[in-house]
């Protein structure tokens, strides 16, 4: 028998993982282990491991397990916020629907993602990167909602009460809390269709109820 070409020796090995299937990897053990336990529980090791990779190994495509939260918490709320936007603009007739889908989008958005969001939400007091990052998505989601506001003022849907820019902060920042605790183990809290309707009904009445009494 003719020995092997060293063209077709080479064709029989296996092929070894590429940096990006390593740092995949790595993406994934962490989204996996974090739906069993907290960040905090989880080391460089555990994630190394996990990933089929050494420590020395993990240590060359990310700096710290801090990193690789970062990388998955953006992934998250960038899908997140695409999600919401879309669902935001494709309804508007009628226009209170609009607010309602947008809404729910923000949970469905953040389902998939629960254990990833969650735990960045968690580690935001230690890590600005984190916190930055949140905050941006928030400010861009309330000027979103603020210019919303005003475009249906302006059509002459909803009364002109309090500024835009104010309702759309204060509505949006409930949104958090309450998504917050309804998918994660926050008490008090609601089961999550029923946040999700009592949501949607505060959104709707302030928008487009009229001026609140004098305090």
């Amino acid at each position: 028998m003719p020995a092997a070409s060293p063209t077709s020796a080479r064709g029989r090995r296996a092929t070894r993982p590429s940096g990006d299937d390593r740092e995949a990897a790595i993406l994934r053990t962490l989204e996996d282990m974090l739906t069993q336990r907290p960040f905090a529980e989880i080391s460089v090791d555990d994630l190394a491991k996990g990933a089929g990779l050494s420590r020395p190994t993990f240590y060359f495509y990310f700096p710290s397990k801090d990193a690789v939260l970062v990388r998955l918490f953006a992934r998250a709320i960038t899908a997140s916020g695409a999600e919401q936007q879309q669902q935001a603009d494709a309804v508007t007739e009628p226009p209170q629907h609009g607010w309602q889908g947008g809404i729910y989008a923000f949970f469905d958005s953040l389902r998939p993602n629960r254990a990833v969001v969650l735990a960045g939400l968690a580690a935001m007091g230690s890590n600005a990167e984190l916190r930055d990052m949140w905050t941006a998505f928030m400010t861009g989601w309330i000027d979103y909602t603020a210019a919303l506001i005003t475009r249906e003022r302006e059509q002459g849907a909803a009364p002109d009460t309090i500024p835009a820019h104010d309702l759309a902060t204060a509505l949006n920042l409930m949104n958090e809390r309450v998504v917050i605790a309804a998918q994660g183990s926050h008490a008090p809290t609601l089961p999550e269709r029923a946040a999700l309707e009592a949501l949607a009904h505060i959104w709707i009445a302030s928008i487009y109820g009229g001026p609140s009494a004098s305090v």
